[in-house]
């Protein structure tokens, strides 16, 4: 287990956990996401409207919670890839712009070039 920034973590390669959370995000932000946790809400109240056994009331509460968590760490993963994303951007987009003034080589034009790219790896 590690403490560092869920960004930074192996590299500029992407790993298991980072693929994961990146195809969950696309699932949670769909409308079949959306569907589903209506679905789900809408068993709840059936739950406790047809006033079904406690075991059953607190299954489908702890479903839910389950869910509310799982969205909770998705929404801190995303949140934390979109800042380091943005930090990586600024950083090089300082370093052209000191170069330019100082009129240096052309190494961090190309970092801010490469980092303009970076969309798709937030």
């Amino acid at each position: 287990m590690t403490l560092r920034h869920p960004a930074s973590r192996g590299g500029d390669k992407r790993g298991r956990f980072a693929e994961l959370a990146q195809k969950s995000s696309h699932f949670t932000s769909s409308p079949a996401f959306f569907v589903s946790c209506l679905a789900l809400i809408a068993l709840f109240i059936g739950v406790h409207l047809a006033h079904l056994s406690l075991e059953t009331q607190l299954l489908v509460g702890d479903l839910m919670t389950a869910v509310t968590l799982l969205l909770l760490a998705l929404l801190k993963n995303s949140e934390l890839r979109a800042e380091h994303a943005i930090q990586r951007k600024l950083d090089a987009l300082a370093a052209a712009l000191l170069e330019a003034r100082e009129g240096g080589s052309s190494k961090a034009a190309e970092d801010l070039r490469k980092a303009i790219r970076m969309e798709g790896e937030t």
